[in-house]
């Protein structure tokens, strides 16, 4: 009797277990278009398959905990989850060391600036030729600025910044500061923003979209940041 229960039981489990994998099968399509998707906005170095890997190994946690009494959408449940797995993998890659920093934020002002005389974006030798660093270098720190650019806005000023915004402003306060700050922007510029953080469309769809130069489009968004430091006596 007691092997007719095992028995019973290693096939009820073998069964949960099929049905957990098929449902990470059935969703993986979904881990890797938003892989690809957001390998869209980053830059050559990051690899898109270790995006899907991490996507999909968040998946499979997920399927292990995942309760269809409680939430009859497998995607609906996990999709912000394997997402956030994929942000923390950035995270994890430490594009931003100190020196990084220093040189995001020169080479920054100098995009703007030629931008507003050029408007179109310096090509990588000649800032490495006006601030008198290493080609390499320069390339690193802009290709450190698009990982950062997928982060949350808070994260983004901290980042930056490197200061510690969440012991400066609430979440809930730093949205509200968002909308304000938009509020000051023009309708084209507010389209960029609900565009590129809340409709997730990169820099050359929504060029495609309002007929714009993405570099314009990268400065509409460091514009924002600005003024968001600005107002939270944030150094810029």
């Amino acid at each position: 009797m007691e092997q007719i229960k095992k028995k019973q039981l290693n096939a009820y489990n073998q069964q949960i277990k099929k049905e957990q994998d098929d449902l990470v099968l059935q969703y993986l399509p979904a881990v890797r278009a938003m892989a690809y998707r957001m390998k869209e906005r980053l830059p050559s170095s990051v690899d898109v398959n270790d995006l899907i890997a991490v996507g999909t190994e968040e998946m499979i946690k997920l399927s292990r905990r995942y309760d269809r009494e409680q939430n009859d959408n497998f995607w609906g449940y996990g999709r912000k989850r394997v997402q956030g797995s994929m942000l923390d993998f950035l995270r994890s890659l430490d594009v931003m060391s100190r020196g990084d920093r220093r040189l995001v934020k020169a080479v920054d002002r100098e995009i703007d600036r030629y931008l507003s005389e050029f408007g179109e974006e310096p090509s990588n030798e000649y800032l490495a030729n006006l601030l008198e660093e290493e080609l390499e270098k320069v390339e690193e720190a802009r290709n450190g600025s698009k990982v950062v650019a997928l982060m949350p806005i808070n994260e983004q000023i901290t980042i930056l910044s490197e200061e510690d915004t969440a012991s400066t402003v609430e979440k809930d306060e730093l949205m509200e500061l968002v909308q304000a700050i938009l509020s000051s922007f023009n309708e084209r510029e507010q389209l960029v923003i609900q565009l590129y953080y809340f409709e997730e469309l990169n820099l050359k769809e929504i060029s495609q979209i309002l007929e714009i130069s993405e570099s314009r489009i990268s400065q509409i968004h460091k514009k924002l940041l600005a003024k968001i430091k600005e107002r939270l006596g944030v150094e810029a």
